[in-house]
């Protein structure tokens, strides 16, 4: 009898270490990396939204595109939301990162912008026009002029097109590469420019009501969230997925940004 309780009482104690061990575990906070702006902004609810199924997040702000993908490669985050898939498969293939995307999460239309012209047909020749200085968000400027019919570009130069791409530009436009983030600094010192809607909001600027020219709404440029390749599997980031993919988050997204930022899911 006593070795029966014996063993009892040692199961009792090993099944309530596990337990504890994973309340333990889900103690320490989810780090997630997010550029300020309406991602931070959304993450807000996101967290809200997750804590309920018991998944608590912190959420980390960064200034550039950059640093959120050394982080999170570095592990001192374990997500990142901040980024879409063309730019993440980019970043994948110069620095060789593990990650991969585990869900959509809204997509912002790209938009011109300019304190001299109130049209991009009455940009003078030789204009000093910024663009982002990352592959992707370069390119995908550069095919909202061409849609505008202001420049062409060579056949087959895609979504990942660069200035070394244009062959016709009869108004001589010169393309002037910023850090994303800088674009709405530098619009006193531009003609015009082609602003990520992320750093244009909280410069003030709002796509459907200034920009001068703007992406279509059916781009691939939809927003993920990325994860070490290691960590696709975890519970944690299904549930982080669920809690960004709700209608909580969905309708804060439509109510706040107002078209200006779209759920991509």
């Amino acid at each position: 009898m006593n070795k029966r309780k014996l063993l009892q009482s040692t199961l009792a104690f090993a099944v309530a270490a596990t337990l504890a061990g994973g309340v333990l575990a889900q103690d320490k906070p989810v780090k997630i990396g997010v550029t300020a702006g309406p991602h931070a902004q959304i993450f807000d609810m996101v967290k809200k939204v997750a804590e309920r199924d018991g998944l608590k997040l912190q959420v980390v702000e960064f200034s550039d595109y950059v640093q959120p993908n050394a982080a999170l490669a570095a592990g001192d985050l374990d997500a990142n939301s901040y980024q879409h898939k063309p730019y993440l498969d980019q970043q994948v293939k110069d620095r060789g990162y593990k990650f991969t995307s585990v869900g959509y999460t809204v997509n912002f239309p790209i938009g011109v912008y300019s304190k001299k012209v109130k049209n991009l047909k009455d940009l003078k020749e030789g204009a000093r026009f910024g663009i982002p200085n990352d592959p992707t968000n370069g390119g995908r400027v550069l095919l909202v002029l061409q849609d505008q019919g202001l420049i062409k570009l060579k056949a087959g130069a895609g979504l990942k097109a660069t200035p070394l791409d244009v062959v016709e530009n009869p108004k001589k436009i010169k393309f002037v590469e910023l850090d994303a983030a800088q674009l709405p600094r530098s619009l006193d010192d531009l003609d015009a420019a082609g602003i990520n809607t992320n750093y244009a909001l909280p410069a003030g600027l709002h796509p459907g009501k200034d920009s001068i020219a703007q992406e279509s709404a059916k781009s691939p440029y939809v927003n993920i969230i990325a994860v070490r390749e290691q960590d696709k599997d975890k519970a944690w980031v299904a549930k982080l997925v669920k809690a960004y993919q709700s209608e909580e988050v969905r309708k804060f997204i439509q109510t706040e940004f107002k078209g200006s930022v779209v759920p991509g899911f």
